[in-house]
């Protein structure tokens, strides 16, 4: 049989990240400016094509050390967008992924002096290149729907908390408010969580008992 090679086109492959935070109580995403065309000072998702023997995962590790500076965090694979117009340069397909920081462990996340990054709320996004917003959006729905059967939000929380942290987390992913004692009470039946041994005693709050995740693994509740 013979087959025309010719009538199959050989398209690009990139990765984009989709890196989310929490801060001031509200879910942000990272956003780059681009500084070339196509879309030159839009902004868009950090990413890149692969390069040549490297894996999709390396890849994604790659910007996000290049980005962040971070390595040692949650990421997960995503989903594959492969519009045939995404890109009006040519056939690009992207495999998106989602990473988590917690905001105490970002280097400077938020400064004056750069000028071609930034945390933007994900309810309030500025125009982005390419199918960038509808990857975020994605991302978002994603997020939201695995907080509540895993416990995938220890990649935005620090090594210890106070459970109304772990909640205020929470309502800040799915933006919406919880009842507190229904929290306390779900999250401790979950055997996710263990007592430090340690109370915080810093503010004029009342000392309350540090708890930390037992387990960095996705566990599905």
């Amino acid at each position: 049989m013979n087959t025309k090679y010719n009538e199959y086109e050989t398209p690009g492959i990139t990765v984009d990240l989709v890196l989310f935070t929490v801060n001031e109580n509200r879910l942000k995403v990272m956003l780059v400016k681009r500084a070339e065309e196509p879309f030159r000072n839009d902004w868009s998702l950090p990413g890149g094509f692969i390069k040549v023997g490297e894996s999709l995962d390396a890849a994604a590790q790659r910007v996000l050390i290049e980005k962040t500076g971070v390595s040692d965090v949650y990421m997960e694979q995503l989903y594959t967008f492969g519009e045939p117009k995404r890109d009006p340069r040519s056939r690009v397909i992207t495999v998106a992924y989602i990473a988590l920081i917690p905001w105490q462990s970002l280097p400077q996340p938020e400064s004056d002096k750069v000028t071609d990054l930034t945390w933007s709320p994900v309810d309030h996004l500025p125009k982005l290149a390419f199918d960038h917003k509808a990857i975020v959006n994605y991302a978002v729905t994603r997020l939201r729907a695995k907080v509540s059967y895993s416990n995938i939000v220890y990649g935005l929380m620090p090594k210890q908390f106070r459970l109304s942290e772990l909640q205020s987390m929470y309502e800040s992913i799915i933006n919406d408010k919880l009842d507190k004692r229904n929290f306390r009470k779900r999250m401790l039946a979950t055997g996710l969580l263990k007592e430090t041994g340690k109370k915080d005693l810093a503010g004029a709050h009342r000392p309350a008992m540090l708890y930390q995740f037992k387990t960095k693994e996705i566990i599905f509740l």
